[in-house]
């Protein structure tokens, strides 16, 4: 069976991509780094909103709106795997960090991708996004995560900057059997 992606130009898509093995690559702080210079590296030549992100140790979740009349999130995601893996190994093993494993994948080949139907689906997404350090258990809000859009739509006023903190706001039954 053929695995067929949603193509919708200009659209909004929910993303999860993983680690190979899910090797905890981003509990390095320099490699946060590395990604989000490789992100803006792809962003210059293939241009896109990042509307929402979150890096976790060994994923990341993502909403991004890509520009009118274009649909290739997929070239987008290959170019920014290949740039950060680059960078990684180059940068990460001159430290003698990353020197086991350097000639290791580092990314899952695939990712998880989703076609936002609406502003109910982007914002059920966002608050996904948002609550995941918290499902995992890394922090007890989302504005304890560094790592992490939150603070940006705090400051949209979308968000108070206690939500997730008292209680665990409802998931959907998708986002219990994601990861």
């Amino acid at each position: 069976m053929r695995y067929r992606r949603v193509l919708v130009e200009g659209g909004s898509y929910f993303f999860t991509v993983v680690t190979h093995q899910r090797k905890p690559v981003f509990e390095n702080e320099r490699a946060i780094v590395l990604l989000h210079e490789a992100i803006a590296k792809i962003q210059t030549r293939h241009p896109f909103e990042i509307d929402a992100q979150v890096i976790l140790p060994d994923h990341l979740h993502a909403l991004w709106t890509l520009p009118k009349g274009d649909a290739d999130f997929s070239k987008r995601w290959q170019l920014i795997k290949e740039a950060f893996t680059r960078a990684y190994v180059k940068n990460l093993q001159q430290t003698g960090i990353a020197r086991e494993g350097a000639s290791q994948p580092v990314w899952q080949n695939r990712f998880w991708e989703h076609s936002v139907r609406d502003e109910r689906d982007f914002s059920t997404h966002l608050d996904y996004i948002h609550l995941n350090p918290v499902q995992h258990g890394f922090v007890n809000a989302p504005r304890d995560w560094p790592h992490s859009s939150f603070q940006q739509w705090v400051e949209r006023g979308v968000y108070e900057p206690n939500w997730g903190s008292d209680a665990m706001p409802e998931v959907p039954a998708w986002a219990k059997r994601h990861e």
